[in-house]
């Protein structure tokens, strides 16, 4: 059997990158996703994460997103019981970043950063929960979240300080909820990506960061976002029962060097 065989699942920034990989590999192992994007067309161009899906023979559903407003994550949440009928697994992924340090952050920026990926992240745990705790159990869990965190939340990211402090944030954050809500049977997880190669543009993607981080990485290639949704699936799926408040590493050893 699939390991997410009649799994209700949403994945926030799921157009592009780990994102879309998530997706993509949630729906092989039989889950229904919902897709959740400000914009439907991924970033490394090609056809919709849904329409991927659905031409697999997947069941997939794209709803038009900005997690940094409530009123939007709430009618995620409701759209996607209302079709589905629960939420078993909440990946929170979606990310923006600034490459900007302290002094050169401004206010505007800061508070965009914070806006998606901390309070957005806040936003989308809440009213997960919210929805869980009013469904049933199912092999031991009301549910899952599984929040998409980085090595940067251990280790400081050279001149982007909004992003490194609100990844740092989001590890606090997950083993916060891990705690308060083991009883209720809701299970909480962060995955930290190193090094990931995806299309999105500017500075992650520059020749010279490359060379570092593959200088810097012991694995002798940097990561594929097939790598993350591999540990999302794990955390996603019933093998991971007995596992809350962790933050996965999938850096390819280089906070371990």
């Amino acid at each position: 059997m699939p390991l997410l065989a009649n799994k209700i699942a949403i994945v926030t920034g799921g157009s592009s990158g780990i994102g879309r990989a998530i997706a993509l590999k949630f729906a092989s192992e039989g889950a229904s996703v919902v897709i959740a994007d400000p914009a439907e067309p991924p970033l490394e161009g090609g056809e919709a994460t849904a329409d991927l899906i659905r031409a697999a023979g997947g069941t997939a559903l794209y709803i038009p997103t900005d997690i940094s407003a409530w009123s939007a994550v709430d009618a995620l949440v409701a759209t996607t019981v209302d079709r589905f009928g629960r939420l078993d697994v909440m990946v929170n992924n979606a990310a923006i970043y600034t490459s900007t340090n302290l002094i050169d952050t401004t206010p505007a920026q800061w508070q965009r950063v914070i806006g998606v990926n901390l309070t957005g992240f806040f936003y989308c745990s809440k009213r997960a929960v919210m929805q869980m705790l009013a469904q049933a159990p199912v092999n031991e869990a009301r549910g899952r979240i599984i929040n998409i965190s980085s090595q940067h939340g251990m280790v400081a990211c050279p001149g982007d300080l909004p992003y490194s402090v609100s990844k740092g944030g989001i590890v606090q954050m997950t083993r916060q909820i891990a705690v308060d809500h083991a009883e209720d049977l809701i299970i909480c997880n962060a995955i930290a990506p190193g090094k990931i190669i995806t299309g999105k543009p500017g500075v992650a993607n520059d020749p010279d960061a490359l060379d570092y981080s593959h200088r810097r990485t012991p694995w002798p290639r940097l990561g594929q976002p097939n790598d993350v949704a591999g540990a999302a699936l794990f955390l996603a799926s019933d093998m991971a029962s007995y596992i809350t408040g962790i933050n996965l590493m999938v850096d390819g050893g280089w906070m371990a060097g």
